[in-house]
């Protein structure tokens, strides 16, 4: 594929335009690790939460949904729609909570709700473990897309690829902290969703348009039976897919999974986020917005190109023939999102390259970043050097972003295709997600709990993993399917830390009325310490959310944002009876949503004053 003149014009105007507005927050960044890693806490909600929807919509993102779709159809695409639940529940349970702690990064939390050499364990393991190891798998990922899609279009070896995107993300990372990572997240959602709108309507066009496209892909059954288009597995046909793809995250993966971005209860860098956001609506804004857009607003475009690549590609050998330069290690179904990128006209190819680069930016910016905070606030500040001033910490942080960027680089020549890292992440993060929800409004939950849940979930995983490679166990290696190997996980895991919250060593006491205190979680799991901390029930009812009216939010957000995702969907497909049936929906569970968001603003600290002072 060869840019024009014109192209290469454009994507000289987009990086412009994105990043150079960031440097002018070098200076800034560089005062102290408050400004470099939470923005001095200032950030309003509309600029986290763009930030949010920036940093999820990646270079391997649109790879990620192409493989789903080309082997499991547009209904695949559950195993992630499911984390709607993980998300807004985030939204009207923990968004607040977390801006109330005031801590720096989410695993500051650890000792703040726990206490004892336990808590500093677990603040100290998960900021090697999560900023380093686990940080890394995930910029990997993100990056061996960036070196499938430079290959597709400029015939790049990985190495030419990661030096021209490291040399990019580094650089401003290191330099202007996460004021500049916003400003350039902002800037770069707007060319992304851009780009892929584009590469969208010319690939649909290329197959001759909706129509075409709907009647030859419902002609035309997938694997096991599927029907590409349907948003919905089929439960009579294929059962076991259904179980997979629809079933178990529904019914388990959303509340049970520790994934980057849907983390239960909010963390990594959706939490990096809250606790920058300058007040607890704020906070609270900007997690919904996110939600709303990640899932509503971007999926479509994707998804469309999926489809059609179906049509011009319907077996990876016809990749490989359109492009036989290609290493045939990249070759995988993801690799049918940068092909159909053939069709993109002169000028518009300039704007994709520049918005897959502006989406591989956001992301990488984003965990180097988080990484780096968890590496210098959470170990190096905490545990190796706790006096130094913060210029110092600063050029720690500086350094360490350096040093997670190549580490991932090298990471890159082991992974094959994002669903690969995808699956490697759900299943090593199994088990632990109900702790991150239950530890917020449980005082049994222990520090000790945290460990053996990392413990547990990570053991257990691995041991799945090396029985089910061939020769182990048998010459085809132990059969378990990834979604039966993701319940057991979460079975042994959850089994684990429970009986530890009973049988372990208890929280201090004073601790958990300092928590309590300062947090003010809800519901009944409290009522111990309440009591200790000499609160009445009924000032706790008066001062605090009410969790009935989170519950309602958290019903009414998901069938919102479902809805309006399946409404678009079946207006691309001309279904007007489904189309007009879900918008009716949407409209209900959306007036309710704004009832019950007008409510909990009516409730937050400081309204009652606001109100006396609009009075006078």
């Amino acid at each position: 594929m060869q840019l024009q003149l014109l192209d290469w014009i454009i994507v000289a105007v987009i990086l412009f335009i994105c990043f150079a507005p960031a440097l002018f927050y070098r200076k800034r960044a560089g005062q102290s690790t408050s400004e470099f890693f939470a923005s001095g806490r200032a950030v309003p909600w509309w600029l986290a939460g763009l930030s949010m929807v920036a940093t999820t919509f990646s270079s391997d993102t649109p790879n990620l949904v192409t493989d789903i779709v080309r082997r499991n159809g547009v209904a695949g695409n559950w195993v992630w729609w499911a984390f709607t639940l993980t998300g807004v529940a985030t939204v009207f349970f923990y968004a607040r909570m977390w801006r109330r702690s005031e801590v720096l990064t989410d695993l500051e939390f650890y000792e703040l709700r726990y206490s004892g050499k336990a808590a500093s364990f677990v603040r100290g393991f998960r900021s090697v473990y999560l900023g380093f190891f686990f940080n890394c798998i995930i910029m990997a990922t993100v990056n061996l897309a960036a070196c499938k899609i430079a290959a597709v279009l400029f015939g790049l070896d990985r190495w030419q690829t990661l030096l021209a995107v490291g040399l990019l993300n580094v650089v401003f990372a290191a330099l202007t902290g996460l004021w500049g990572v916003l400003i350039i997240d902002m800037i770069q959602f707007f060319v992304k969703m851009t780009a892929v709108i584009a590469a969208a309507y010319f690939a649909v066009k290329a197959v001759g348009g909706m129509p075409v496209l709907i009647e030859r892909l419902s002609a035309v059954p997938g694997p096991g039976g599927i029907n590409f288009l349907n948003m919905l597995p089929n439960f009579r046909s294929n059962w076991d897919l259904a179980i997979a793809i629809f079933i178990m995250p529904l019914a388990v993966q959303w509340w049970a999974v520790w994934y980057p971005g849907a983390e239960p209860g909010g963390g990594s860098y959706i939490a990096q986020r809250m606790l920058a956001s300058k007040s607890e609506k704020d906070s609270l804004a900007a997690v919904l917005f996110f939600n709303i857009a990640h899932y509503v607003l971007r999926p479509w475009p994707w998804i469309l190109v999926a489809l059609a690549s179906l049509l011009v590609f319907p077996n990876l050998a016809d990749i490989q023939k359109a492009f036989p330069h290609l290493d045939p290690s990249l070759i995988g179904h993801d690799i049918a999102y940068p092909a159909m990128l053939r069709f993109l006209p002169v000028g518009f190819i300039g704007l994709m390259v520049g918005g897959l680069v502006a989406a591989n930016s956001s992301t990488n910016l984003t965990h180097l970043n988080w990484g780096a905070s968890y590496l210098v606030h959470d170990f190096y500040r905490r545990f190796v050097n706790k006096t130094a001033s913060e210029r110092h910490y600063v050029l720690v942080g500086r350094l360490a972003t350096v040093a997670l960027f190549f580490s991932a680089g090298a990471l890159v020549f082991v992974l094959e295709t994002a669903k690969d890292s995808f699956d490697i992440i759900l299943q090593v993060g199994a088990g632990t997600g109900l702790l991150y929800l239950v530890r917020w409004f449980w005082w049994r939950v222990n520090a000790w709990c945290e460990v053996n849940a990392m413990i547990s979930s990570f053991a257990f995983s691995i041991l799945l993993l090396v029985f089910r490679k061939p020769g182990v166990v048998s010459q085809a290696g132990l059969n378990i399917p990834t979604h039966y190997a993701l319940i057991l996980t979460v079975a042994v895991t959850t089994v684990s830390w429970m009986l530890t919250a009973f049988l372990g060593p208890q929280t201090d006491r004073a601790q958990l009325v300092k928590f309590y205190e300062k947090v003010r979680p809800m519901g009944p799991g409290w009522k111990a310490i309440r009591r200790e901390a000499g609160i009445a029930e009924t000032e706790a009812r008066a001062t605090h959310e009410s969790f009935p009216l989170a519950l309602v939010g958290w019903v009414s957000g998901s069938l919102t944002i479902w809805s309006a995702l399946f409404t678009v969907g079946n207006v691309l497909y001309s279904r007007w009876v489904y189309a007009g049936a879900l918008s009716a929906v949407f409209v209900v569970s959306g007036f309710v949503l704004l009832k019950v968001i007008n409510r909990l603003w009516s409730r937050a600290p400081g309204a009652a004053a606001d109100k006396t002072a609009a009075a006078g």
